[in-house]
């Protein structure tokens, strides 16, 4: 295909606006698919996302598009994520395209996440074609929409607006003419050497690693060899193809296209996202600028669960780590839970969606800690070359004899919210101890912009923020800097024995507030023993809040009656060996006790 009748492009849109509805139409349209083959959301393919109805995965698929002007144009739809958490996966889509439909719901209207992501495509500096979705339904203000978007830059002012019906197909047409009238063809060097960005990539077990790759300059061949600028690696590629939407092996990607290189690597290590692909014979002098690396908003532990070895838990975490670039894992050891990982996420949802494929696609069970933020922690008196330690793990928190002060990292939080809403995310915001940095007010929407420890946002401030504004506000963050704060490690000791994985970090004034609803939610969560066992919180080696996990049967020397002198002097001995035992607890401890620590807001 000649480069320029190439156009590369995303659909980019609030959740549930028909982003993905209008990607099956296209993929139709252009006979792509078959209708035999065509289902609703085709491109939506993963288990998690048919449950939760959501794009998580940015995928990408070839169209052959022929024009009313009598030519045939490729179109590269690359798929984008509508969900806050998943903004990374949309910035790697945006930067391997070349322009954005920018699609919005007449029932709606301009939603946050449509302003956030419109934010992310002028990054880019993609060229927007914006299209108004679901105008046969009756509930449908195409006017006020139309009034909406306009108001959203100055240059959407005199640009013509598409009203479509992606559900009857009704206009789609005037969209794919739209696509290589306005959105410019790629700027490449076919004779040049090859440079290709590598924006995606997944692991298979035969075939080692398959990159998605989208050309700039050159020719890409199967069998040539290949080295990677910034990691190094040396390859042959196996085998070169396109995406319709399965893969499809052809025999080469040109300059401007984009498609798939079989890498034939097995460690999974040495590919990376963002990295610059080209031949070893005549590399491409100047590498693409690398991608700027996902910073991970939250941690938690992940640990084996049930049937499942440490060893499977490290293939398939490693594995989705190189499918989800975003996901962080480092290996760690619990004295309460044995050989684990410490894993960094975009946000609370991006961790249940990691959770939800590490048992659908892989069969793996993890049992899941905490979330908590990163904090750095100065000594008193500090370790050699070593100004400060990053505590991601609260179990690693020291002691606080041998701390001097304490910096937790802050988010710029960018809240896009409609009207009504304001004085709730207001005091939401002031709740989490936010400070107010802007505000913005556009039409029907106002635009704040918080800065907010990590801490704060890092348990259930997404889903209140969703639920006092109805699902209508957006959370865009941005990693700012380490801020002083007061905090306390509470340790959590069952039957008289620390258990490391719930340990928590609070503020100072809230710790009294959280360790006594934390040990009353653990009296109901603790598996039962014969006899009755204390949970206790401990801040700074004092106990601030105590329970007793009742037992499974009555115990004479507990239920108030003073007859039973032996039943009282067996509790006793059992306490005291409880005490001489508790270094190491052997409780097995089930999700739902780290579910409690989640919940810990939530009224009883």
């Amino acid at each position: 295909m000649k480069l320029a009748n190439i156009r590369n492009f995303a659909i980019i849109a609030h959740i549930d606006h028909g982003k993905s509805t209008l990607a099956d139409r296209i993929m139709e349209q252009t006979a792509t698919v078959s209708k035999r083959q065509l289902s609703e959301q085709l491109l939506d393919s993963m288990e998690v996302e048919q449950a939760h109805g959501v794009t998580v995965k940015s995928r990408s698929v070839r169209n052959f598009y022929q024009a009313d002007n009598g030519q045939e144009y490729e179109y590269n739809l690359i798929d984008t994520p509508g969900h806050v958490d998943f903004a990374y996966e949309v910035s790697k889509s945006l930067a391997a395209s070349d322009g954005a439909i920018l699609l919005v719901d007449a029932t709606q209207g301009v939603q946050a996440q449509t302003v956030a992501n419109l934010r992310l495509a002028l990054k880019h500096n993609l060229t927007i074609i914006p299209v108004i979705n679901k105008i046969d339904n009756a509930a449908a203000d195409v006017a006020a929409t139309e009034a909406q978007i306009r108001a959203l830059r100055p240059e959407f002012a005199d640009v013509t607006i598409l009203k479509i019906s992606a559900k009857t197909g009704e206009n789609v047409h005037q969209v794919l003419e739209a696509i290589y009238q306005k959105i410019p063809a790629p700027q490449g060097k076919p004779d040049a050497p090859l440079k290709a960005l590598i924006f995606d990539s997944q692991y298979d077990s035969y075939q080692g690693i398959i990159a998605d790759v989208r050309l700039i300059d050159g020719t890409l061949k199967s069998q040539q060899k290949l080295q990677l600028m910034q990691g190094g690696s040396i390859f042959n590629a196996q085998a070169v193809g396109i995406f319709t939407p399965d893969m499809k092996p052809v025999k080469e990607l040109n300059a401007g296209e984009v498609g798939y290189i079989v890498t034939g690597i097995k460690d999974i290590a040495s590919v990376q996202v963002g990295d610059t692909l080209t031949t070893a014979e005549n590399p491409t002098k100047n590498a693409i600028p690398h991608f700027k690396p996902a910073q991970s908003m939250v941690y938690a532990g992940f640990y084996p669960k049930g049937d499942t070895s440490y060893e499977a838990l490290k293939q398939a975490i490693s594995k989705l780590a190189l499918n989800d670039s975003a996901f962080h894992y480092t290996p760690e050891q619990s004295e309460a839970l044995d050989a684990g990982f410490r894993c960094g996420f975009l946000g609370i949802f991006h961790l249940q969606i990691i959770q939800e494929r590490l048992r659908d696609e892989y069969h793996v069970e993890v049992l899941t800690t905490a979330p908590n933020a990163t904090y750095h922690v100065y000594l008193k008196q500090p370790q050699p070359k070593q100004e400060y330690l990053t505590i991601t793990n609260p179990a690693k928190f020291p002691d606080f004899s041998e701390i001097d002060y304490v910096t937790e990292s802050y988010v710029k939080a960018v809240i896009t919210t409609p009207n009504e809403y304001l004085g709730a995310v207001m005091k939401l915001c002031d709740q989490h101890f936010g400070e107010m940095v802007d505000l913005d007010n556009q039409q029907d929407l106002v635009t704040l912009t918080y800065k907010l420890p990590v801490s704060e946002i890092a348990y259930d401030f997404f889903n209140s923020l969703k639920s006092i504004t109805h699902g209508f506000a957006t959370l865009d963050t941005e990693f700012l800097d380490y801020e002083l704060v007061d905090v306390v490690k509470i340790q959590i000791q069952i039957n008289y024995a620390a258990v490391d994985a719930l340990d928590i970090i609070v503020p100072r004034q809230k710790a009294d507030l959280i360790a006594h609803k934390l040990v009353k939610k653990l009296k109901y969560t603790v598996p039962r023993r014969l006899y009755p066992m204390p949970v206790q919180a401990m801040v700074e080696n004092k106990s601030i809040a105590r329970v007793d996990v009742p037992p499974l049967r009555k115990n004479a020397a507990v239920n108030g009656e003073k007859r039973s002198i032996s039943k009282k002097q067996q509790l006793l001995r059992r306490q005291s060996l409880n005490k001489r035992q508790a270094v190491k607890s052997d409780i097995k401890l089930p999700q739902s006790v780290f579910d409690a620590i989640l919940n810990i807001n939530e009224p009883d």
